[in-house]
């Protein structure tokens, strides 16, 4: 039985995932300056293993390992953010924590015009490039009918 996550899962695993992809300069620059807050798992550097599957749909293998940081903190009123990002960029996996943990306060509505709205136009600025890109370089094939095969 499948079933939609909880609206206020599905909206924070969206803004987990706009923070995570974030370019680390980009994100430091709409977040400057961070709130005191309480470091309750360091920024660490590790490797998942990545997934992989033949057309989307078939059976999963390991496609190999990839290099990620991850980092917890608590703000000073309790609010507790997480990060994983891809790389060794501590800074930006800290930084994506606090602004994890600053959607769950008060400041939320402030931390998503200033902060993840901007991040989430330049990412789908990014994604239409790429497809007009992708797009200017289709081959279309056909195939024509010959004679003997009539």
């Amino acid at each position: 039985m499948s079933h939609s996550p909880h609206p206020e899962t599905a909206a924070r695993r969206d803004w987990i995932s706009a923070l995570a992809k974030a370019p680390p300069g980009r994100l430091a620059a709409l977040l400057p300056e961070l709130p005191a807050h309480e470091m309750l798992r360091a920024p660490e550097i590790g490797t998942v293993m990545v997934q992989g599957r033949i057309g989307g749909t078939g059976a999963p293998f390991n496609l190999g390992e990839m290099t990620v940081t991850r980092c917890s903190v608590r703000l000073s009123g309790g609010a507790v953010g997480h990060a994983c990002v891809q790389g060794r960029d501590k800074a930006h996996a800290a930084r994506a924590a606090v602004a994890d943990a600053l959607m769950q306060t008060d400041a939320a509505p402030q931390i998503a015009a200033q902060v993840l709205g901007p991040l989430r136009q330049e990412a789908a600025e990014a994604r239409a490039t790429r497809a007009a890109k992708a797009a200017a370089t289709r081959v279309e094939f056909f195939t024509m009918l010959r004679g003997e095969d009539a």
